[in-house]
């Protein structure tokens, strides 16, 4: 869990992800293309530890297919299912204001 949260405490918003991934996809897209953040991405199927990585996180979240796992300000938020309720419910923004992430 240290090697996770060291991770997530890099950039105002952390991402990890798996490259072939469609709701990875979504989530980045949302972040970097609508909403403008310049997230740390990590690419969890890429990296040597990203099995164990993966395994923390689904412990973190309780569920099985744990990716995308987003950190706002070193906190996790959530997976696809939290990101898209906050983004809708208009509550995303604030969180990444707050956090620094953006500006406006």
């Amino acid at each position: 869990m240290d090697g996770v949260m060291a991770l997530a405490s890099q950039r105002a918003v952390v991402i990890f992800s798996d490259s072939s991934c469609c709701m990875c996809h979504t989530v980045k897209e949302l972040f970097i293309g609508q909403l403008g953040v310049n997230p740390a991405i990590y690419e969890l199927d890429e990296d040597p530890k990203g099995k164990e990585m993966e395994k923390t996180l689904a412990r973190m979240l309780q569920s099985s297919s744990p990716l995308p796992a987003v950190f706002i300000g070193g906190k996790l938020v959530g997976p696809t299912d939290r990101i898209m309720s906050l983004h809708l419910s208009g509550k995303l923004v604030p969180l990444l204001r707050d956090a620094g992430a953006i500006w406006l």
